[in-house]
C-alpha cells in the first residue's frame, strides 16, 4: 500500500481539485482564527495539500509539535506560526515529491515569520523509532487525513505513545466507516488514495487506541463525506463515511468509564484561539468562570496537560459517586419492576 500511496499523492494528484471525494480541503471546517495562518502560507503549499478536518488545537505556544504525514507542509507551517520561535514543529512524510514542495518554500516561510523552527523528516508514519526522534520528546502530535492510509495502525498510536511526554495528546483528524470496509473496497487504489478504502470502524478504532494507551478517546467534531464521484458511489454503495477530530492524551491510570468524583473545573477564558468557550470535545463546551462539573478523567485531562494554566480546580478524588451522568455510560442494574428481555421481543439488541 506504501507505494500505492506515494503514486497517489506524489504523481497522479497535481492539485485538490483532482480529489474524487469531500474528504479533503473542506474550507468550511478552517475556523476564523487560523485562517489568516494560512494566508502566510506558499499558494503551492496550499494547492498541494490534501488533508481533511483541523489539526490546530490551542494552546500551542512554545510546544514541541510532530506532523504525521505532512505533506507538502501547510500545516506545518501554519503550526510553525503557532508555537512561535521558542517551539519546534517536526514534519514526516514518505512521500518525495511532496517533501520537495514542503523544503522549497522553507525559505519563504522563515522570511515571512521571522524565525525558522521547522524540520522535515522523509520516513513512515508506523516506523517512528526509526527517524531518531526522543522518546516523551514532543508535547502535541498531530496528524490530517494520514492515518488511515497506514498498513499498519497500531504501530502509528504504539509510535504516538511513546514519543509524547506524560501529559501530550495526539490531536487528528482522520476518515472512519459506519461499518468494517469490505476486502474488495479495501484493496482498491483509488478508494485507498482517497482516504476510503483504508478507513476504519468507528468502534475497532476506539478499541484499538484503548488496547494500545489511550485509553479515553475523545471526540472533538466529525462530519459525514460526500463523494463525488458517480462510479465510487456505486461502488461503495451503503458504506457511510466521516471525517473527524479525535484528541487522545498520554495519561496514565486514566479510567475505563467516566466517573464521578464531585469534582469540577473552571475555564479562566484565557485561551485566544477558545473565546469564552473551552471545547475539550463534542461533549464538554466549558463556558468561561462557570462551575463546570467533570468526571475524573476529564478532570485529569485538563489538570495534567497543557491545559492546566488555564483553569481552576475543585475538588480531589477522595470520595466516589458512582458514574458520571451523562457521559454514555449507565448502571446496568433495572428497577425492580422493569420486565425481563426475552430472545423473541421485537426490537434491537441493545
Amino acid at each position: 500500500m506504501h507505494e500505492i500511496v506515494k503514486d497517489y499523492y506524489g504523481r497522479q494528484l497535481q492539485s485538490s481539485a483532482d480529489l474524487k471525494t469531500s474528504a479533503c480541503c473542506d474550507a468550511a471546517s478552517v475556523p476564523a482564527w487560523l485562517k489568516p495562518l494560512l494566508a502566510r502560507i506558499h499558494p503551492e503549499v496550499l494547492s498541494r495539500y490534501y488533508g481533511c478536518g483541523l489539526v490546530c488545537p490551542p494552546a500551542l505556544a512554545g510546544c514541541r509539535v510532530l506532523d504525521l504525514g505532512s505533506g507538502s507542509g501547510r500545516d506545518v507551517y501554519a503550526l510553525a506560526q503557532l508555537v512561535g520561535a521558542e517551539g519546534e514543529v517536526v514534519g514526516v512524510d514518505m512521500t518525495e515529491e511532496q517533501l520537495a514542495v514542503a523544503e522549497r518554500h522553507r525559505v519563504y516561510h522563515r522570511e515571512a515569520f521571522g524565525y525558522d523552527n521547522v524540520r522535515f523528516l522523509h520516513g513512515y508514519i508506523e516506523r517512528l523509532d526509526e527517524l531518531g526522534l526522543a522518546a516523551g520528546h514532543f508535547d502535541v502530535i498531530v496528524s490530517n487525513c494520514v492515518v488511515n492510509l497506514s498498513p499498519d495502525k497500531e504501530a502509528v498510536l504504539r509510535g504516538a505513545l511513546r514519543l509524547l511526554k506524560p501529559g501530550g495528546e495526539f490531536y487528528f483528524a482522520d476518515v472512519y466507516a459506519d461499518r468494517r470496509v469490505p476486502d474488495e473496497l479495501r484493496n482498491d487504489p483509488v478508494l485507498y488514495g482517497e482516504c476510503l478504502g483504508g478507513a476504519l470502524y468507528w468502534n475497532d478504532f476506539q478499541n484499538l487506541a484503548r488496547q494500545v494507551g489511550f485509553a479515553d478517546p475523545r471526540l472533538v467534531d466529525d462530519r459525514p463525506l460526500a463523494i463525488t464521484d458517480a462510479a465510487l458511489q456505486s461502488r461503495v454503495g451503503s458504506l457511510r463515511f466521516f471525517s473527524a477530530t479525535w484528541r487522545l492524551f498520554r495519561i496514565a491510570g486514566l479510567e475505563a468509564a467516566c466517573e464521578d468524583y464531585g469534582q469540577a473545573v473552571i475555564y479562566r477564558g484565557s485561551l485566544p484561539e477558545a473565546g469564552p468557550v473551552f471545547i475539550l470535545d463534542k461533549h464538554h463546551a466549558i463556558e468561561a468562570g462557570r462551575v463546570f462539573p467533570v468526571c475524573g478523567n476529564t478532570f485529569r485531562m485538563l489538570a495534567e496537560s497543557r491545559f492546566a494554566p488555564h483553569f481552576d480546580f475543585i475538588g480531589d478524588r477522595a470520595r466516589h459517586f458512582g458514574i458520571f451522568a451523562g457521559c454514555g455510560s449507565a448502571m446496568p442494574f433495572g428497577s425492580a419492576g422493569q420486565p425481563v428481555r426475552r430472545a423473541d421481543d421485537n426490537g434491537g439488541c441493545c
